[in-house]
């Protein structure tokens, strides 16, 4: 219509009706031939106009091109284009729950409590409670977890750790005031872990035994599997256990022991008048021998009796120490790991407490040694919003599920589906070896999965719901959590460590600079009039 070139451009108003736009074509097209002349080469060398040649002008509301719109294109890719463009940033997760970093993508604040996010009905919330925490050695993910435990003391959630194999978490309950459980050291506590726990009000007392029998049931099956070098009871075994342990609460009044099933099954073998058929009579034998472990064994002294402590309702924080069992052996600590948790969980499974607790399960995959097992694992998780509560899987990589069993075992494929169902994840630093695993295991687009593999210490990405965000934690620390959450102190150089050589203090300046002989000046100053007396 116009040659941009020589005339610009041209604005049309808006308003303007199909006739009319075609009307003031029309006559721009006749002025434009009006005011085509003839140049000279002379003329053609002029610098153009920067005003049109025609258009209404300001006194019909129209427009007049002052200065020329032609802007070469730009090609640029969407990564230069977002920092091109600052303002296209995401919103962040909002400011609910306690302060756990800040928000790299939307540099803000980023808050968040499990609950609180359950309870978001906005697209940020989430359907589950429970976090999936996973980097490499040494990527901040001990520091991350009890900085958000540590901070969530000020909404009243509780934490408990049903086993600290590594004891890092005895310093932070010790500093805050919380209840730390030893286990295997000299003056240890003992656990039941056929404890029946409290009373759940709203439930019936039928349904409140049905729920504790299974839960014992299914530890006592557990234990035996660990200890049975086949890691599966044959149908004769796993009745006369049950049979054993009906005995025993009936002997005990609703109070079981593992030393009474022991006992009960020695009855079992022995007295003829029970109605047991012979092959349970005969399994019954075997299953005594390998309960021997918790009563004679490496293992006694732990769980074969009554528990000697209390679980504080109050503190805010329990831990339960099993560092010292990691000496003995790994079998040893994975027992025990199980026997702690079914602890902790017929003591804090009462929904009427409300009180809201996260569970840190260091070293997940301990908990997931057999079939039973990760069953009930699976349960716990399942009904953790129910108990209000939040379970924390600590893990260093999925190949950590690979130890639950066999490849194609449907021990290792439970073990995958179970983690893979926790909705919220915390994916810190991970090695490259770990990319197959992140896009196969847990479906994360190859964009992420690169965005991990930079990850500095202290940052992960944080899967809440349908949104990811990229959080650095570490910013938002104090140097006493620095002090108080570290792990690596035996790495650390030696000079704090009493009984060694601290290094030599730097020198100060004044220590490096000659200092001024006045005294020998001033004498040699005084001495040279009388010299020059004695000459003369």
């Amino acid at each position: 219509m116009t040659d941009r070139r020589r005339e610009g451009w041209v604005f049309e108003d808006a308003n303007l009706t199909p006739k009319e736009r075609r009307r003031l074509r029309k006559e721009m097209r006749e002025s434009a031939t009006n005011v085509r002349t003839k140049t000279n080469k002379a003329e053609t060398r002029l610098p153009l106009p920067s005003t049109p040649r025609w258009g209404d002008g300001m006194k019909n509301h129209g427009w007049w091109n002052l200065l020329p719109m032609d802007v070469p294109p730009h090609r640029a890719t969407t990564r230069d284009l977002a920092a091109i463009y600052p303002f296209v940033a995401d919103s962040g997760i909002g400011t609910k729950g306690p302060i756990l970093g800040v928000d790299l993508n939307a540099d803000s604040l980023f808050c968040f409590s499990p609950w609180d996010a359950y309870n978001d009905e906005s697209e940020r919330g989430t359907l589950s409670t429970n976090i999936l925490v996973m980097g490499a050695y040494r990527a901040g993910k001990s520091g991350t977890v009890k900085c958000l435990v540590s901070r969530s003391f000020a909404w009243g959630y509780q934490a408990v750790v049903p086993s600290d194999s590594k004891g890092e978490w005895v310093a932070l309950a010790n500093n805050v005031g919380g209840k730390v459980i030893s286990l295997g050291g000299p003056g240890a506590y003992r656990l039941n872990p056929l404890d029946r726990g409290p009373v759940r009000s709203e439930t019936t007392d039928v349904e409140d035994d049905m729920i504790v029998h299974q839960r014992r049931i299914t530890t006592l099956v557990q234990l035996l599997e660990m200890t049975n070098a086949a890691h599966s009871l044959t149908a004769a075994e796993h009745s006369v256990a049950v049979l054993a342990l009906n005995l025993a609460i009936q002997a005990t009044d609703d109070r079981p022991t593992l030393r009474e099933v022991h006992r009960q099954l020695g009855h079992i073998i022995t007295d003829d008048s029970l109605d047991v058929e012979r092959k349970p009579r005969e399994a019954a034998e075997d299953v005594r021998l390998l309960l021997n472990r918790f009563i004679s064994g490496d293992l006694s002294g732990m769980f074969e009796d009554e528990s000697t402590v209390e679980f504080d309702q109050d503190a805010p924080i329990v831990v339960v120490d099993t560092s010292e069992l990691f000496q003995r052996s790994e079998l040893v600590a994975q027992i025990a790991q199980v026997c702690t948790t079914s602890w902790v969980q017929a003591v804090i499974s009462d929904r009427n407490s409300r009180r809201k607790r996260y569970v840190i399960r260091e070293e997940g995959w301990r908990d997931m040694t057999s079939v039973q097992a990760l069953q009930m694992y699976q349960q716990w998780l399942k009904l953790s919003r129910y108990y209000g509560v939040s379970n924390i899987v600590i893990l260093h990589k999925m190949g950590d599920l690979d130890a639950v069993g066999r490849e194609g075992s449907q021990e290792r494929a439970l073990a995958y589906s179970v983690v893979q169902d926790i909705e919220n994840k915390f994916i810190f630093r991970v090695n490259h070896q770990e990319e197959k695993n992140l896009a196969t295991k847990l479906n994360m687009p190859d964009s992420h999965i690169q965005v991990a593999r930079r990850l500095r210490k202290g940052d992960f990405l944080a899967y809440v719901g349908r949104f990811a965000y990229v959080v650095d934690c570490f910013s938002t620390s104090t140097p006493e959590e620095f002090e108080l959450f570290k792990t690596d102190d035996a790495m650390m150089s030696d000079r704090d460590v009493p009984g060694t050589t601290p290094d030599p203090a730097p020198l100060a300046l004044d220590e490096l600079w000659p200092a001024p002989i006045e005294d020998a000046t001033d004498e040699w100053l005084a001495a040279v009039p009388a010299h020059n007396e004695g000459a003369s």
